[in-house]
C-alpha cells in the first residue's frame, strides 16, 4: 500500500505530497485524513494522508507510525481545505493545519494526554466496618461508579484488599459544561416573526439585521434549537473572546453539555478535550470565534455569525481566510442554512441583501420595548477652549449622576497604554521603536516604552537622549491614563480596565465581564472589546472618549467602521428599563458617520457610503487583493514591488486595476520593509488564476516575499 502524504515543509518553496510505504502490520489503519510519522531526510515529520494508492513510480521510504486510528480532517475538510488554499493563494499546509486546535496539528512535538480520573466501583456486597467504608458502599449502591478522590486513602485500600471494590479510569474533559437547564425563552412577536421569515426563506443566507439589544441572540437559540431536534448540528459564531463568556453561560443554561466550545483563551488540553467531543459525536453544537467555522459536524443544519462585520473573522495572517467565506462553502456542502447578524452589517453583506443575493430580515425594536440610548455629540475642539483635554463637562457631570444614582458606566478609548508616544518638548525628539516605523507607547503601570507590533520594550527614560533635557512628556490618550484620570477625579469609585493588558490571564476576559455584571464595579474602562454584544442590565451611559481613533485611518473603510464602533458601543447603553445616554467626544462633530450613527440611522449611512464606493471601485462594486511585498533591504524590496506592479499591469491589464507599489500600512515592521500593490477586478476566477500564478514566480526570488491577501478588511 502506498501513501499520499502532505507535510509541512517547503523544497523550493513548491508545496507537494510525497509517497510512503506502509507495512502490513499498519495498513488497518491506514485512512484518508489521519496523520502519520514519516522519514524525511534525517528528520521524522508528521503528515496528513491525502490518497491511497497501490503502487508508486519510484523507490519509497516505509512510514514510521500511525498517530491517528479515525480521520481527523473529514472529507468535506479535506476538500475544504483545497478550496481555501485556491481561493486565497497560500498552501494546502497552511490551511489545514489552521483548521485544527494545537494537539491535532501535524508536527513532530509531544501530543496532549487524555486526563484520567480513578472510579471506585462496586464488586460484591459485603458487610464492611468503619465510618468511612460504610460511606462507600452507600454511595455506590446510589451510584454505580463514584470518584475515587472523595474517600480516604486508607478505607478504599481496606476495601480493595477485600476485594469488595475495584479501581477503573474514566476520561474526564477538562471543561464542565453541564449546567442546570432552564428552557429556552419563548420569542416575543417581532423575534418570532423574525424566526419565521429565516425558516421560510428561499435563499440559504439570511441577514438579521437587529438593532442593539432587540434580542438576536434568542432568535439563534431558538433557531438552534430546533436544528439539533431536527437531528442536525449548529456552529455558532462570536467574534470576540469577551463575548464567548456571556454566550456561552447562555447556551449552557438552555443546552448543557450538547454544546462544545472553542477559541483562543482555552488551554491547550481544553481545546483537545472539545475538538474530540465533536469527532466523537458527543456534541451537537459549537460555540466558538473564528476558527471554530472548521468544527468537524458531519450533518451541519444551521450556521449563525453573530456580530458578522466584525474584522476579527479574516484571520490576519496566512492562511487569510474570512469566517464568512467558509461559511458559505459549508452551508452548500450540507445543504444547510447561514444566520448572519448584526446592528450594523458591514457594507457588503447588506448590499448582498439589497440586491436579493441574501434574505434581508430586520429586527426594529429593542426587546421588552425599551429605547433606544439618546445620543449627544460634543465638540472637543469647544471644549479645548475650556481647558478640557480628556474629558468634557458633559461627560463628567453624567458620570456623577450614575454614580449618585449606583448605574453604571462604560467607557470606551480604542487606544491601550498610557499614551501613545512620549517626545521631548525642548528638541522635539520622539521615542520610536528601533525595529518598527512606530512610536512606542507608554504603558505607566510598567514604567515601559512598548512596541504594540514587535514586542520591543525599554524602560521608560527621563532624561532626553538626544538633547538632554528632562523636560519629556506625554502625549496622546490610552485605557491606562483614562483609567488614572476617572480614579481621581471620582474618589471612591469602583474602576475596572478591559483591554489586552488586563485579559492577557487565563479566566481574565471572564472575571472581568463577571464582576461588572454582578455591580462590583461602577466603571468599565476599555478597548473595542466592549463595544460589541455584551448585556449589562445596570449600564445606562456609555461615553466615547475619542471617536475619531479610527477615523483617522487611510482606509476606505474608516468612515464604516467609525459608525459601527460608535453604534456598536452605544448599544450597551439602557438595554433594561432604565433609560440610557451615550455621549460621544470628538473633533469632527460634522462627521457623517458619527451623526448618523447619532441617529440611529443605518439604512441612511449606507446609502451614502455605497455611493462613494461605486464612485471609487471599491467593495461591493468591485473585490479587492492587497499583494504585500516585504524584504530586509528597503531599495531591493521597492524595486522587486515595482516589478511586480508593472508585471501585473501588462499581463493581466485586461480584467484587473492595478495600483501601486505603496508604502503599506506601516512600512517597516521588525526590521522588514512592507510596500503594497492592490489591485481591484470583478471576474474572480480569473483573478484566482493570476494571483496563483504569479505566487509560483515568486515564490524562488529570495530577496523578498510575496503574501498575497485577498478582499482585505483594510488597507
Amino acid at each position: 500500500m502506498i501513501i499520499k502524504v502532505l507535510v509541512e515543509i517547503n523544497i523550493n518553496k513548491q508545496e507537494k505530497t510525497f509517497d510512503y510505504n506502509v507495512p502490513l502490520d499498519m495498513q488497518k489503519y491506514i485512512k484518508i485524513g489521519i496523520r502519520v510519522k514519516v522519514p524525511f531526510g534525517k528528520q521524522t515529520l508528521e503528515g496528513f494522508v491525502l490518497e491511497i494508492n497501490e503502487n508508486s513510480d519510484y523507490k519509497v521510504k516505509d512510514i514510521i507510525k500511525v498517530v491517528d486510528f479515525e480521520p481527523i480532517l473529514n472529507k468535506e475538510l479535506l476538500s475544504l481545505g483545497k478550496v481555501i488554499a485556491k481561493e486565497n493563494v497560500v498552501n494546502l499546509i497552511n490551511v489545514y493545519q489552521a483548521m485544527l486546535p494545537k494537539a491535532y496539528k501535524a508536527s513532530n512535538k509531544t501530543s496532549i494526554n487524555i486526563k484520567e480520573e480513578k472510579y471506585i466501583t462496586l464488586v460484591k456486597e459485603e458487610e464492611v466496618k468503619g465510618k468511612n467504608q460504610i460511606k462507600i458502599i452507600n454511595d455506590l449502591k446510589e451510584n454505580k461508579m463514584i470518584l475515587k478522590s472523595n474517600y480516604p486513602d486508607s478505607s478504599v485500600k481496606s476495601l480493595l484488599e477485600k476485594n469488595i471494590i475495584k479501581i477503573v479510569s474514566k476520561e474526564v474533559y477538562r471543561l464542565d459544561n453541564s449546567c442546570d437547564l432552564k428552557p429556552i425563552n419563548k420569542l416575543n412577536e417581532e423575534q418570532a416573526r423574525c424566526f419565521d421569515e429565516i425558516n421560510n426563506s428561499k435563499n440559504d443566507v439570511c441577514l438579521l439585521n437587529g438593532v442593539t439589544g432587540s434580542g438576536k441572540t434568542e432568535i439563534y437559540i431558538n433557531l438552534i434549537n430546533q436544528t439539533i431536534n431536527e437531528g442536525k448540528e449548529a456552529i455558532m459564531l462570536v467574534p470576540e473572546i469577551s463575548l464567548t463568556t456571556q454566550i456561552i453561560e447562555r447556551f449552557k443554561r438552555n443546552f448543557g453539555d450538547k454544546i462544545a466550545i472553542l477559541h483562543s483563551s482555552l488551554s491547550d488540553g481544553e481545546r483537545f478535550d472539545e475538538y474530540r467531543k465533536i469527532l466523537k459525536g458527543e456534541v451537537k453544537i459549537v460555540v466558538g470565534a473564528r476558527s471554530a467555522i472548521f468544527a468537524p459536524f458531519n450533518n451541519i443544519g444551521l450556521i449563525v455569525i453573530d456580530e458578522e462585520h466584525s474584522s476579527t473573522y479574516k484571520q490576519d495572517h496566512n492562511p487569510r481566510y474570512n469566517a464568512i467565506d467558509v461559511a458559505i462553502h459549508r452551508i452548500k456542502y450540507h445543504n444547510a442554512k447561514l444566520v448572519l447578524g448584526s446592528a450594523t452589517p458591514s457594507i457588503e453583506s447588506f448590499a448582498r441583501a439589497k440586491t436579493g443575493h441574501y434574505t434581508l430580515v430586520k429586527l426594529d425594536k429593542r426587546a421588552n420595548n425599551a429605547k433606544l440610548p439618546l445620543v449627544t455629540i460634543i465638540d472637543m475642539q469647544k471644549e479645548i477652549k475650556k481647558g478640557n483635554k480628556t474629558f468634557s463637562n458633559d461627560l463628567l457631570l453624567a458620570i456623577e449622576d450614575r454614580l449618585n444614582k449606583k448605574e453604571q458606566t462604560m467607557l470606551l478609548i480604542n487606544k491601550r497604554g498610557y499614551s501613545s508616544y512620549l517626545m521631548c518638548e525642548d528638541c522635539g525628539y520622539v521615542y520610536k521603536c528601533p525595529n518598527c516605523d512606530i512610536t512606542l507607547t507608554y504603558h505607566k503601570t510598567s514604567e515601559m516604552n512598548r512596541c504594540h507590533y514587535c514586542g520591543y520594550a525599554e524602560n521608560k527614560m527621563d532624561i532626553c537622549p538626544s538633547c538632554g533635557s528632562e523636560s519629556i512628556k506625554s502625549f496622546g490618550l490610552g485605557t491606562e491614563k483614562v483609567e488614572e484620570e476617572i480614579k481621581n477625579r471620582f474618589k471612591g469609585a469602583r474602576v475596572l480596565r478591559m483591554d489586552i493588558d488586563t485579559t492577557s490571564r487565563k479566566g481574565a476576559h471572564s472575571k472581568i465581564i463577571n464582576d461588572f455584571y454582578d455591580n462590583k464595579a461602577d466603571i468599565l474602562i476599555g478597548t473595542q472589546m466592549i463595544a460589541k454584544g455584551l448585556d449589562f442590565p445596570n449600564v445606562t451611559l456609555v461615553g466615547v472618549i475619542n471617536a475619531d481613533t479610527i477615523l483617522n485611518l487611510p482606509d476606505f473603510r474608516s468612515n464604516e467602521k467609525t459608525y459601527q464602533l460608535i453604534s456598536q458601543v452605544s448599544g450597551r447603553a439602557g438595554r433594561d428599563k432604565k433609560a440610557g445616554k451615550v455621549i460621544i467626544q470628538t473633533y469632527n462633530a460634522d462627521n457623517e458617520a458619527i451623526v448618523k450613527a447619532k441617529n440611529h440611522d443605518y439604512e441612511s449611512f449606507y446609502n451614502e457610503e455605497i455611493k462613494v464606493r461605486k464612485k471609487l471601485n471599491y467593495p461591493p462594486y468591485f473585490f479587492l487583493a492587497n499583494l504585500i511585498v516585504s524584504g530586509k533591504d528597503f531599495k531591493t524590496t521597492i524595486k522587486e514591488a515595482e516589478k511586480l506592479g508593472n508585471y501585473l499591469r501588462i499581463k493581466y491589464n485586461s480584467f484587473m486595476m492595478v495600483l501601486g507599489p505603496s508604502v503599506a500600512s506601516l512600512s517597516k515592521i521588525n526590521n522588514i520593509y512592507y510596500f503594497s500593490v492592490i489591485i481591484k477586478y470583478r471576474n474572480k476566477e480569473k483573478v484566482v488564476k493570476a494571483l496563483n500564478e504569479v505566487k509560483v514566480l515568486t515564490e524562488n526570488n529570495r530577496q523578498i516575499k510575496l503574501d498575497i491577501d485577498v478582499n482585505p478588511i483594510s488597507l
